[in-house]
């Protein structure tokens, strides 16, 4: 079976129903307090399986909030249904999804903290695999890989990440991806709230400008998965190639280098291409640069 095919199954059966189970035996009473954020909006056919694949880590330690927009599609009656599993929650009009997420930033009491959009879901065992890396590594990022997955749950890409370089965050693009993404609570009490005026690069902007800092520091884990869920009415379908683009411009225009010629920049640009391609050749990754040389 393909890995692709056996990451389905078992992502199906993860997000089919709640699966109260025991937590995490181990270092699990000691794993940080993990903030869990839902920013919700009319997406009632998939926020169930993003609150499944919340709730059925079974995570010992953890705040989950969910902030809804007033939706009228059926969304609140399914946050209803697993409102004894919250900490907290609302739907209440508010100014689009980077405002949800912030109203839930200024309650927040973990550690860390985690945001999943509500057609989006985190991959089975990620929990556990963040609580252990925590207590593994003093650092203020940890994250993951990317899947992408179709409306019913079909998982039909993985996009690896490497190690994070700030330059190639800057002239290549996106290094953290929000879905397997945890941050410490501390960088946002630093260095401020999601900035309101993106409407879809604001995660690129936040993770953009946290790691600009030079004390801040990033650790990848392999094992940390979140799955972007591409559908119609996506963000990343509807708006990317327009809105995303020329937000994704006015980032690069603000960090990149003013001191460095173009040149300078290309070969940087380059290098951060070639670096890539080595990381997964050191870690004899086989089975993922076949997959990558087949698409």
């Amino acid at each position: 079976m393909h890995f692709l095919e056996q990451t389905t199954q078992d992502l199906r059966n993860f997000v089919s129903a709640l699966k109260p189970g025991a937590t995490p035996a181990g270092n699990a009473q000691r794993y940080p307090k993990l903030t869990i954020i839902t920013p919700s909006y009319n997406q009632a056919a998939f926020l169930e399986r993003t609150i499944l694949s919340v709730l059925n880590q079974n995570y010992p330690n953890l705040e989950y909030i969910i902030v809804d927009g007033g939706s009228n599609d059926g969304s609140v009656e399914i946050i209803k249904k697993y409102e004894k599993y919250l900490s907290w929650w609302v739907s209440e009009k508010d100014r689009g999804q980077v405002h949800a997420i912030n109203k839930a930033l200024e309650r927040a009491t973990g550690e860390y903290i985690s945001f999943q959009n509500s057609d989006d879901v985190y991959f089975p065992g990620t929990f556990t695999r963040f609580g252990e890396a925590a207590l593994k590594y003093p650092v203020d990022i940890l994250y993951g890989d990317l899947y992408m997955i179709t409306t019913d749950d079909e998982v039909t890409e993985i996009l690896k990440t490497t190690s994070y370089d700030f330059d190639c965050q800057i002239l290549e693009g996106m290094q953290i991806h929000n879905q397997s993404l945890f941050f410490k609570r501390k960088l946002v009490e630093k260095y401020g709230l999601f900035d309101e005026s993106f409407r879809f690069a604001f995660d690129y902007d936040f993770i953009t400008r946290y790691t600009s800092h030079k004390t801040t520091t990033t650790k990848k884990i392999d094992g940390l998965g979140g799955a972007l869920r591409v559908h119609a009415e996506a963000k990343s379908s509807t708006i990317a190639t327009t809105i995303g683009r020329e937000e994704h411009a006015r980032v690069q225009k603000l960090y990149i280098s003013t001191n460095t010629s173009p040149a300078v920049n290309k070969i940087k640009y380059l290098w951060c291409r070639v670096r890539k391609i080595a990381y997964f050749i050191l870690r004899f990754d086989i089975q993922y640069i076949r997959f990558r040389l087949s698409r």
